[in-house]
C-alpha cells in the first residue's frame, strides 16, 4: 500500500496549498540541518544504481532526476534533497530584488487533472539573502540556480538586462549550472524574453561580458510558435556560453484541462503544471532536439509522475529530467520509484547506461 497516497495525501490536501507548501519547506529545512535526521531519510528513500550515473555539462550526476525550480525558491532544502534520492537540485527563481509574491492564491489544486494552477510570480527573498543561505549549506549533489528578472513592471528594456546580470554575477560562483528563466508566465509586465529575440540577444551579450565559468541553460515556455523558437535558437547559436534548455515552464493554456469546468478556474490567475503539461513538453523536447541535432543538452520538465514519464522525455532527447507537481501528488517516495523504474526500462531496451537512451526515439536523420 502506498502510505502517502492512501493516508497522508488526503490529510495534506485538506490544508490550504499555500500554507502546506510553506510548512513543508520549513520542516524540510529542519530535517536537512542534522545528520541524525538526514540519515534515516536516506535509508528509506535513496536509491543508487550505476546504470543511472551520467555526465552532463561536464558534471557527474548519480541519477538524472532533479527537483524543478519554483519549489525550493529560497534555497532551504539543499541539504535535505539528496536524502530523498534526487540526482540534482534547482533553486529559485532568484531575482535581484525580493518580491513578496502575487496576490494569493499562489497554488490551486486541480485533483482530477493531477495539476496545479501556480501564480507565485517569482516570489523570493532576493539575491543577497539567498546567496548567504546557499553558502551556509553543504552540498552533495549538483546545484542549478535559476535566475529571473525582478517582478516589477517598472523594470523594462535595458534595466531588465541589468537586473538579470546583477543576479548572474552574484550567483554564478555558487552554481554548478545557471538557469536563466526567460519565460515565467506570471510577471506583472508580461515581458517574456523568449518572445523577444532582440532583448534575449542583449541579455546574452551582457552576460557574455562577464567571466562565464559555468554552463548556462535557458528555460523556455512550452508553446512558443515555431517562428519564435527558430529565432531564439538562432540567437543562442551566437553565444557559446549557452549549453542547453529547460523544457518547459508553465503554460497559460487552459484548454489542456480536460476534466475541469473552465468556468470553475477562470477566476484564478497563473500557469498550469502537472499532467496536462506532459504532451506539450514532450513535443517541444522532440522539436528542439531535432532542430538543433542534439547539440544542446535538454532538461525535461512537465508531467513527470512516474518512471515512464521520465523515460519518455529521455528517449525524446532530454539528458536530465525535473519534477515538482509529481512530487506533490506522489510524495517523497516518488524519486526512488522513478529511479528504480528507469533501471527496469533501460534494461528492457538493452541499454547499460542512461546516457545511451537520450534521443533514442527521436532519430535525427
Amino acid at each position: 500500500m502506498n502510505l502517502y497516497k492512501k493516508i497522508i495525501r488526503p490529510i495534506f490536501f485538506q490544508i490550504n496549498p499555500d500554507v502546506l507548501h510553506e510548512g513543508i519547506i520549513k520542516f524540510g529545512n529542519i530535517l536537512g540541518k542534522n545528520f541524525v535526521t538526514r540519515k534515516p531519510l536516506g535509508l528509506i528513500y535513496n536509491y543508487e544504481n550505476s546504470v543511472l550515473k551520467t555526465e552532463v555539462f561536464g558534471i557527474k550526476f548519480k541519477n538524472p532526476i532533479g527537483l524543478a525550480g519554483g519549489f525550493d525558491k529560497n534555497a532551504n532544502l539543499i541539504q535535505t534533497l539528496p536524502s530523498l534520492g534526487f540526482g540534482f537540485n534547482e533553486i529559485g527563481s532568484v531575482t535581484a530584488r525580493p518580491y513578496r509574491g502575487n496576490p494569493r492564491p499562489w497554488n490551486v489544486r486541480l485533483k482530477q487533472e493531477q495539476s496545479l494552477i501556480i501564480n507565485y510570480g517569482l516570489k523570493n527573498q532576493g539575491v543577497d539573502i539567498i546567496k548567504k543561505r546557499i553558502k551556509t549549506q553543504k552540498r552533495s549533489i549538483p546545484l542549478i540556480i535559476n535566475i529571473a528578472k525582478t517582478n516589477d513592471a517598472r523594470i523594462k528594456g535595458d534595466a531588465s538586462i541589468e537586473d538579470y546580470n546583477k543576479s548572474f554575477v552574484k550567483l554564478q560562483p555558487l552554481a554548478d549550472v545557471i538557469n536563466i528563466n526567460i519565460s515565467c508566465p506570471n510577471t506583472g509586465d508580461g515581458q517574456l524574453l523568449c518572445e523577444s529575440p532582440f532583448l534575449l540577444n542583449k541579455l546574452l551579450k551582457k552576460i557574455s561580458q562577464n567571466k562565464v565559468k559555468k554552463p548556462i541553460v535557458l528555460k523556455l515556455k512550452p508553446d512558443l510558435s515555431e517562428k519564435l523558437l527558430k529565432e531564439v535558437i538562432e540567437t543562442v547559436k551566437k553565444y557559446p556560453i549557452v549549453k542547453g534548455f529547460i523544457i518547459s515552464n508553465l503554460t497559460r493554456n487552459r484548454n489542456l484541462l480536460k476534466k475541469t469546468d473552465p468556468k470553475s478556474v477562470a477566476q484564478y490567475n497563473g500557469g498550469v503544471s502537472g499532467k496536462p503539461m506532459r504532451e506539450l513538453s514532450n513535443k517541444m523536447i522532440k522539436t528542439i532536439y531535432k532542430m538543433t541535432r542534439g547539440k544542446y543538452r535538454i532538461i525535461g520538465l512537465g508531467g513527470v509522475f512516474e518512471a515512464r514519464d521520465a523515460y519518455e522525455k529521455i528517449c525524446l532527447g532530454a539528458s536530465l529530467v525535473e519534477l515538482a507537481t509529481g512530487l506533490i501528488y506522489g510524495g517523497p517516495g516518488t524519486i526512488k520509484s522513478i529511479n528504480k523504474g528507469l533501471v527496469v526500462l533501460l534494461k528492457k531496451d538493452g541499454f547499460t547506461n542512461i546516457s545511451q537512451a537520450v534521443g533514442s526515439r527521436n532519430k535525427l536523420n
